[in-house]
C-alpha cells in the first residue's frame, strides 16, 4: 500500500511546465520547421498532444503528431505468462530527416526510452531524437538524459511517482507516493 507524501504539481502547476516545456523545445530547435512530436503511450500521448496544441498556437503550424507503443521493444517482457497488452503505434508520417521530440511522464530507469528507440529506428532515420518528460525522478540504469525536463524530482527507491492526466485520469496532478511501512 501507498500513501501520499507529496503533491508535486497541481492542476495550473500542470499547464505552466507544459507551456514552458514547448517554449524551450521551440527555442532549442529555431521553431518548429523541422519537428515532428511522438508521445509514447499511456500517458506520453495526452502530454505530447497538449505540446504540440501550444508549439501550433504559439507558431501558427500545424505539426505532425504520432503515438508510440513500445510493449513489444520492452526488455521485462521475457518470462512473462500473460500477454501484454498492445496499444498500437500511431505515425502516420515519415520521421527520416525529422527532429523526433519523444515525450513521456515521468524518466526513471531509463528502460522504456531505449525501447522507445528501438521503436523509432525501426519506423525510420531521424535527423535527431530528443526526449522531453514531465518528470524526471533519478535513478537511471542506462545512459539516458532528457533534453527538456518539466520538473526533477529527487526520490529514494522505495518511492514512486503518479502522474494523473485529465484525458486518463479525470484530473491533472502529480503526486510523490512512498510505501505505507507498518510500525
Amino acid at each position: 500500500m501507498r500513501k501520499l507524501k507529496a503533491r508535486i504539481i497541481d492542476a495550473s502547476g500542470m499547464e505552466r511546465t507544459v507551456t514552458r516545456l514547448s517554449h524551450e523545445i521551440l527555442e532549442r530547435n529555431k521553431g518548429a520547421g523541422n519537428i515532428v512530436i511522438v508521445g509514447i503511450r499511456t500517458r506520453g500521448e495526452p502530454l505530447a498532444k497538449r505540446i504540440a496544441n501550444r508549439i501550433e498556437a504559439s507558431e501558427k503550424v500545424k505539426l505532425n503528431i504520432g503515438f508510440l507503443d513500445i510493449t513489444l521493444y520492452r526488455d521485462d517482457l521475457l518470462g512473462k505468462l500473460e500477454q501484454p497488452e498492445m496499444k498500437g503505434t500511431d505515425i502516420l508520417f515519415d520521421i527520416n530527416g525529422k527532429d523526433v521530440v519523444l515525450v513521456d511522464d515521468v524518466l526513471y530507469t531509463g528502460r522504456t526510452i531505449r525501447a522507445a528507440l528501438d521503436g523509432l529506428t525501426d519506423i525510420g532515420r531521424p535527423r535527431s531524437i530528443q526526449l522531453a518528460v514531465l518528470i524526471d525522478r533519478g535513478h537511471r540504469q542506462l545512459p539516458i538524459k532528457a533534453d527538456f525536463v518539466g520538473k526533477n524530482v529527487p526520490t529514494s527507491a522505495d518511492e514512486s511517482i503518479r502522474v494523473h492526466l485529465k484525458e486518463v485520469d479525470g484530473e491533472d496532478e502529480v503526486l510523490l507516493m512512498h510505501p505505507d511501512i507498518p510500525e
